[in-house]
């Protein structure tokens, strides 16, 4: 079950994988589910693939908490099935990710400085 409507982006935190990274992909504009799983397997090198039920339950949950909708905006019906659904990012879905974004950094800059030491960790 969603945690509903939290206006609090720290809230949502922390974000499944596929979830920050649906909202990373939404970030650049409009895409269709099809569309969000290959981008997400580019812009990983490939590491992370989405398959089709992870993908579907991934948007499900993000529509649910409103941090993406159905996009009414289409391309050029020459260049569109109309089959597909469109998502779109949300004001909340851009914050929740900025603020993942963030927490991500300083893990990762914690992780650093550790890994970078020479002397023993007590």
């Amino acid at each position: 079950m969603v945690r509903l409507r939290r206006s609090d982006p720290e809230a949502w935190l922390p974000l499944k994988p596929a979830h920050y990274l649906l909202l990373v992909v939404l970030a650049d504009g409009d895409c269709h589910a099809y569309a969000l799983k290959k981008e997400v397997a580019l812009r990983t090198d490939g590491r992370v693939r989405l398959g089709p039920g992870t993908l579907h339950r991934a948007l499900g949950w993000l529509l649910e908490a409103t941090l993406v909708e159905e996009s009414p905006d289409r391309p050029a019906r020459t260049l569109d099935d109309e089959r597909r659904r469109y998502y779109r990012l949300t004001p909340l879905g851009r914050r929740v990710a900025a603020a993942e974004t963030e927490r991500l950094a300083a893990l990762v800059a914690a992780a650093r400085g550790r890994l970078t030491r020479r002397e023993p960790i007590r």
